[in-house]
């Protein structure tokens, strides 16, 4: 199962979208200001695989060395195949 979260870590809806996540045991895609959960010691226990989108994290000035070192960073067509692959996907949170 993946969950998509677009929305920052300091709103209700980013949070939400993370919480469901922890308690699946989903994958993560972050989009949008969701690449601000990539920052390193922000996602605590969640131990699922988190995939961040590339051009999010530079367009809001974020560097490798800011991100957490478990994140795939990955493009547009991985992010359609990991949609398209998946058995069920959550989101826009």
């Amino acid at each position: 199962m993946l969950v998509i979260v677009r929305s920052a870590p300091d709103t209700t809806e980013g949070k939400r979208g993370v919480r469901i996540a922890v308690k699946a045991g989903a994958d993560i895609i972050f989009l949008q200001n969701g690449v601000y959960f990539a920052q390193k010691d922000i996602l605590g226990e969640f131990s699922g695989t988190a995939y961040v989108l590339d051009d999010d994290t530079r367009l809001r000035g974020l560097k490798d060395s800011d991100l957490n070192d478990k994140n795939r960073c990955i493009g547009y067509d991985s992010l359609v195949d990991l949609i398209t692959g998946s058995n069920k996907v959550i989101g826009m949170f």
